[in-house]
């Protein structure tokens, strides 16, 4: 339940009331941002919320069940406060939010909303969409690990141990192709086997895509030429001579961890339970296998 402000409540007790929405922002490096729907600045609980990005927010559901509240705003990005290269380099994936109602006409009058995480950010050219989940969804997320056949751990965290920083696990690659690609031709790794980064990362240190973090879906050769497949296309166009720091990937399977990293001992699957396909055995009558046991249809 919802605690309404004795100055608050006599506001809104009058029927005129002129209220906005606020968001505030906390990334995961410690930058704090607030944005407001209103057309002027506001300044309340120690944050100015900036109207520069043509903030707007949609109607928000809430219930008093475990239901996640929605709500969506949208925006334009601006060189001072929202950035295109900083949502794509997922600045702000899963930041604190909080949401205020504030009377514009007095700062010192609000309440809060909602309290939650930022879902899916996407962009259309200068625009922004964010969407906002509430503390339910945490509900949703997985906790702890499961039994499953491939490898739980995230490559180099401390689970595996691996030192991702040791340079058999890294190479410096220089882009031989432009535009805005999902296939990058590359230079530099020709030390490495082939698949070496598949499932890795691209980090390009000069260029448009400078601190942009890319997956790597797949490294190919070719006579003798490296080629980093990605996932999706570079944000920007990759110009010939662009110079990236490319970060070997798992398969997350026993083998690979045991000859590619001789990390045996920290794999964290389980590549020997029983699959579905247990459940479609069945026992044929007088067939036995050299240590006496029944031999089973389909094993």
């Amino acid at each position: 339940m919802k605690i309404v402000p004795p100055a608050l409540a006599a506001h809104l007790a009058t029927g005129a009331t002129p209220l906005a929405y606020c968001w505030r922002l906390t990334r995961r490096d410690g930058v704090v941002l607030g944005f407001t729907e209103h057309d002027r600045d506001l300044v309340y609980a120690g944050t100015t919320f900036s109207a520069a990005s043509g903030f707007t927010a949609s109607q928000i559901q809430q219930s008093l069940d475990l239901s996640i509240d929605n709500l969506n705003a949208a925006g334009a990005l601006s060189s001072a406060d929202l950035t295109e290269t900083d949502i794509l380099a997922g600045r702000y994936d899963d930041a604190d939010v909080e949401l205020f109602w504030v009377n514009w006409a007095d700062p010192s009058q609000g309440l809060t909303i909602a309290v939650g995480n930022l879902g899916e950010v996407t962009r259309a050219g200068i625009a922004f969409s964010a969407e906002f989940r509430s503390i339910a969804n945490r509900l949703n997320q997985k906790i702890g690990t499961t039994c499953e056949r491939f490898c739980s751990a995230r490559l180099g965290d401390t689970r595996c141990g691996i030192d991702l920083g040791a340079s058999a696990f890294h190479g410096t690659a220089t882009a031989a192709t432009a535009g805005q690609i999902t296939e990058v031709t590359v230079i530099g790794l020709a030390a490495f086997a082939t698949d070496w980064f598949t499932f890795g990362t691209l980090s390009f240190t000069t260029g448009a895509n400078t601190g942009l973090l890319l997956d790597v879906k797949a490294h190919l050769r070719t006579s003798g030429i490296d080629i980093l497949q990605l996932w999706t296309p570079t944000p920007f166009a990759v110009a010939i001579g662009d110079i990236a720091t490319v970060t070997a990937g798992c398969r997350k399977t026993l083998s690979v961890c045991r000859t590619k990293f001789g990390n045996i001992t920290n794999f964290r699957g389980y590549p020997y339970i029983p699959g579905s396909d247990v459940i479609t055995r069945y026992a044929v009558q007088g067939a036995l296998n050299a240590s006496g046991g029944s031999l089973f249809a389909g094993s």
